[in-house]
């Protein structure tokens, strides 16, 4: 399990390679990645900002909770979460959600749970910068769809 934050844009892709160096290949049935980046839109406004607040320390530490808690519920080889904080700009990669185990099922759902509880239970704050030069807090996150 691995969880980190940066506060530059990072390479999600390269993130998933350097951790399956870490488990083995004849092992790896399957493997589920999710690469959120920042859109320059939301409610029907034009975005071309965002930065995302942070409580060092106890952010990791829910994270991790939420990945522990996955890997609890499923038979996972292998786990990796890397998250912004601080500016980002619109194409920039927000969040990685990786999940390695033996069966498609297992890393696919894990996947899917841990993304959406980082969503709603991350204890993150964003303040977007609108193209008109205002700024607003996100209340809440886009459904999923």
């Amino acid at each position: 399990m691995a969880v980190e934050l940066y506060s530059e844009d990072f390479d999600p892709w390269a993130l998933v390679a350097r951790a399956e160096r870490d488990i083995p290949a004849e092992a790896r049935g399957a493997a589920s990645v999710f690469v959120g980046r920042m859109r320059d839109f939301n409610e029907d406004d034009t975005v071309t900002g965002l930065f995302l607040e942070h409580y060092p320390g106890m952010t990791e530490r829910e994270l991790e909770r939420i990945v522990a808690e996955a890997e609890s519920r499923w038979p996972l080889l292998g786990c990796l979460v890397a998250h912004r904080v601080g500016d980002v700009r619109p194409g920039d990669a927000l969040v990685l959600v990786a999940t390695w185990s033996a069966h498609r099922i297992a890393a696919r759902d894990a996947c899917s749970d841990i993304l959406e509880r980082l969503k709603h239970e991350a204890p993150f704050w964003k303040r977007e910068r609108l193209a008109d030069g205002s700024d607003r807090w996100v209340e809440k996150n886009t459904p999923g769809f």
